[in-house]
């Protein structure tokens, strides 16, 4: 038996039958640590500490390899050698290294050894210089395309690399190579499912989770949510891509917004309903960012941004629906307020009277159309009051549990109201309807009360 004796990396003897399976069972257990990977990052530690383990290095790295240059990006183990630290922090180019060339351009694995007059110069060079004895360097071909090489370093003490451990490191760079594909696969879906693709924020989802995130790490919460004014007259005027462009001007400037409150989450809700949670970040110092962004950066053609927040320190721990819902009333109650001042200057043009009995007619209509239930009687209301008023955007709140007043439904069209609408607004105990008018619209007191008498009969109606 002696004479099929081999010799590990540590040169102990060893059966030649049992060193190949010890190997097949190391690759084996890297490549179940590497279905486990969910980052790149998770991929360069294992792969560097499997390299390591599988071929009996001194130490080992995975390198990413983009325009020519060798960049390492997890090394194990770490070391405090600093001519190693230097070596392996650093970037390589191709076009001085001639194994890294032919990695590249070839895809062809390589050893070094510097007892080997035949080795490759620059690598043996760069092996005495770390105090090293052999190297090696094997390509991760992603997709098709090198991507990366998996390298490993001995010193005197072991012997050199072999043909086995090249064909060792090639099907571990191979496992490290589909885990890669595997990874940025499942990061291109969470971005498709996760992210809004108009503005690149966060979807409603991301919204909702990130603030059951923020609830239950019981800091303080806020939740701002936001509208644009003027989206439709944008689109109307000037056409939707000049839109899309706007809504991708309010994504910029809530993630100015986030840059300054570290651990915030901006989310596109959907239309031109957007939303900031921050958690840990006190609300006045909330109000002050989002304030002073939104100001710093106005947005083009006109367009504003209204919000309102919403924060835990105020109403206690709730559920996130019901922070969203506060939010969302203080968002409509500064869009109101911003409303009535642009009102006092913009006297009606058209004729209340005619305007009164024209809610009248298309209200009670409407009413006749409508499903049972008290929010299905009143959102008929505020859309026949929306076509006669031509403002295009309608509200309904209600004071749900004896809370303040929220937002149970919203539609027909954003109207400007920061700069040429104005807000109509008629109530009958808990429950208010808004509509937003055009500057040629009538709102004097008749209008007013025609809402006012129809937002009653809906209500009574339903009872």
């Amino acid at each position: 038996m002696s004479g099929m004796s081999a010799r590990d990396t540590e040169g102990r003897v060893v059966d030649p039958l049992v060193a190949p399976v010890a190997g097949v069972v190391e690759l084996a257990a890297a490549g179940h640590r590497l279905e486990m990977a969910r980052e790149v990052d998770d991929v360069a530690v294992i792969a560097a500490e499997s390299a390591l383990e599988i071929l009996g290095a001194s130490s080992a790295a995975l390198c990413r390899i983009a325009q020519d240059t060798c960049r390492t990006i997890a090394a194990a183990p770490p070391s405090r050698d600093v001519r190693e630290v230097l070596f392996t922090q650093g970037s390589l180019r191709a076009e001085q290294r001639p194994a890294l060339r032919a990695l590249i351009s070839d895809r062809a694995s390589w050893r070094a050894d510097v007892t080997d007059p035949l080795s490759d110069a620059v690598e043996v060079g760069t092996l005495r210089d770390v105090g090293g004895t052999s190297a090696l360097g094997v390509p991760v071909v992603v997709n098709g395309a090198v991507w990366g090489q998996v390298t490993a370093t001995r010193r005197a003490e072991g012997r050199p690399f072999g043909e086995r451990d090249v064909a060792a490191a090639e099907v571990l760079a191979g496992l490290v190579a589909g885990a890669i594909a595997r990874v940025d696969l499942e990061g291109q879906v969470r971005h498709l499912v996760a992210d809004d693709p108009l503005t690149g924020l966060g979807n409603r989802r991301i919204a909702d989770s990130a603030a059951d995130h923020a609830l239950a790490s019981g800091q303080e919460t806020c939740i701002v949510m936001c509208d644009v004014d003027g989206l439709k007259r944008v689109n109307d005027e000037l056409g939707h891509d000049v839109g899309d462009d706007l809504l991708r001007s309010v994504g910029d400037v809530l993630r100015r917004i986030t840059e300054e409150l570290p651990g915030s989450t901006a989310g596109r809700i959907g239309g031109d309903e957007f939303c900031v949670v921050t958690m840990g970040h006190h609300r006045a110092d909330v109000q002050e960012v989002v304030s002073r962004i939104v100001a710093e950066f106005p947005l083009p053609h006109g367009a504003a941004i209204s919000y309102g927040l919403a924060s835990t320190a105020v109403t206690g721990a709730v559920p996130a629906r019901t922070l969203f819902r506060r939010a969302d009333a203080a968002q409509y109650r500064a869009k109101r307020a911003r409303a009535r001042l642009r009102q006092l200057s913009l006297p009606p043009q058209a004729d209340p009277a005619v305007t009164a009995e024209r809610m009248l007619v298309y209200g009670t209509a409407a009413l006749g159309r409508a499903s049972a239930g008290v929010v299905a009687r009143l959102c008929a209301v505020a859309a026949g009051a929306a076509d006669v008023l031509g403002g295009g955007e309608w509200s309904v709140l209600g004071r749900l549990d004896g809370g303040e007043p929220a937002v149970v439904a919203r539609g027909g069209s954003p109207a400007d109201l920061g700069s040429d609408a104005v807000l109509v607004e008629g109530a009958y105990g808990t429950w208010s309807v808004g509509v937003g008018a055009s500057s040629t619209a009538a709102t004097g007191d008749a209008v007013t009360t025609a809402l006012q008498a129809l937002v009653a009969v809906a209500v009574l109606g339903a009872a």
